[in-house]
């Protein structure tokens, strides 16, 4: 059996991290669902807005058609999973790395983000009574009640369009409906949130470039990220786009300070002008673990002595999972749990306000927690948020009501002219 982790920066830390805290009991979470529970979330539009799981479908014998095991392979969202947690679907992630920004970098960004789409198409095609791509709001619900899981697209980090932007359109016409400026490092379009502190700007926020990718976006009606960018690019973005905008994947600053989150201000104002956050569960952004400088010197040393491989044998990953278990004993390091993901969600939605809070846990891209290990934990959220005092309605349009509106609000704004053309 093979570990499987996406390439982004810390996904592999994070499953292997997680598969060592499996097991404890406190902070899990619900221990049972209750019946209410499980009709609310049948009924209601389940979808997460960033799953990483595109980037297992170039692995070897890796199907999202098989039920795999979080302990076993590290991955967390594959059909029989989504089925039995409950989700209807969500957006699938165009994920590029941050390299090289001379013309070598861009063109290899540029073919990575194509090939990327592809397997995201190729796997809708071969998988067409399971699975179907979304472009539109009203798809979510038609797609649901035909009994298959809606395939959104995203893009993650703007760098395959460094080369040429004007690939924007072709990415729509493929069915790209939300995209991110920049990921853990500043590219040509925008400033990066960086990774624990806030690295200093580039741009001071957006370059001319970024500006002019939040205007055709708006012109299409794609939805604007602004998760791992900078709180300038945040305030820019806000303030420049026509539409609302979405953080697809981010943390409360106020709970826990660390760059990639946002602040309760700037929460108001993401809900002033009709936004939604959808909660990651990373555990790094949600609490302290207790990571120093020199413990993530040793366990790069761990990787390093596998080869820094992403796949590994069931023999090896058991030994990677016992050293890092020595190290995190050696160093007191602290597992995020379900517990601290919900004082999260709770604190953002007391923020923010119901409508405009969603989920987004960064399943199969380093998210996930001791008691949410993995999509079928689901129910859990829901049950949690049902245990904190929200009604019906209020726990439908954050498991995916709020999400829905937002691309229909975003896609009313679109000019038809610019729509047209892209689709010509």
């Amino acid at each position: 059996m093979k570990f499987v982790a996406t390439f982004k920066t810390g996904a592999l830390a994070s499953a292997l991290l997680l598969a060592v805290a499996a097991g404890a009991q406190a902070g899990t979470g619900p221990a049972e669902i209750s019946a209410h529970a499980r009709a609310l979330q049948a009924q209601a539009i389940n979808l997460d807005t960033h799953l990483d799981t595109p980037a297992l479908f170039s692995q070897p014998g890796w199907k999202i058609s098989d039920r795999h095991a979080f302990k076993d392979d590290g991955s967390q969202i594959d059909y029989p999973r989504m089925v039995e947690g409950g989700l209807d679907g969500g957006f699938w992630v165009i994920y590029t790395g941050q390299g090289a920004r001379d013309e070598a970098g861009n063109l290899k960004a540029r073919d990575a983000g194509l090939a990327r789409l592809a397997e995201i198409r190729e796997m809708v095609a071969a998988n067409a009574g399971t699975f179907e791509l979304a472009t539109t709001a009203d798809d979510a619900a038609r797609i649901k009640a035909a009994g298959k899981k809606s395939v959104y697209i995203s893009m993650e980090n703007a760098y395959p369009l460094e080369h040429d932007p004007s690939l924007l359109s072709f990415y729509y016409r493929q069915g790209l409906r939300m995209i991110s400026l920049a990921h853990i490092g500043h590219n040509d379009f925008a400033d990066s949130a960086g990774m624990g502190v806030a690295p200093e700007g580039e741009h001071g926020g957006l370059s001319e470039k970024g500006r002019a990718l939040v205007a055709q976006a708006n012109r299409l009606g794609i939805v604007l990220d602004q998760s791992h960018a900078s709180n300038a690019v945040f305030d820019q973005m806000l303030e420049l786009s026509r539409a609302p905008i979405i953080l697809s994947h981010s943390g409360a600053y106020d709970v826990f300070a660390h760059s990639r989150n946002i602040d309760d201000a700037r929460i108001r104002a993401l809900a002033k002008k009709g936004g939604v956050i959808q909660v990651n569960s990373l555990g790094g952004y949600l609490i302290d673990t207790g990571a120093t400088p020199e413990y993530r010197a040793e366990r790069r040393k761990v990787y390093a002595s596998f080869g820094d491989r992403h796949e590994l044998t069931a023999e090896e990953r058991e030994q990677a999972k016992a050293k890092l278990a020595e190290l995190d004993a050696k160093y007191g390091i602290r597992k995020a749990d379900f517990d601290d993901y919900m004082r999260h969600l709770l604190h953002i939605i007391e923020v923010a306000g119901w409508e405009h809070v969603g989920l987004g846990a960064d399943w199969d891209g380093g998210g996930g927690v001791d008691g949410y290990e993995d999509i079928t934990a689901l129910p859990k959220v829901v049950q949690a948020l049902l245990d904190a005092g929200y009604d019906d309605r209020q726990v439908s349009a954050i498991l995916g009501g709020n999400t829905v509106r937002l691309i229909r609000e975003v896609q009313a704004l679109a000019d038809p002219e610019a729509v047209k053309a892209a689709l010509e």
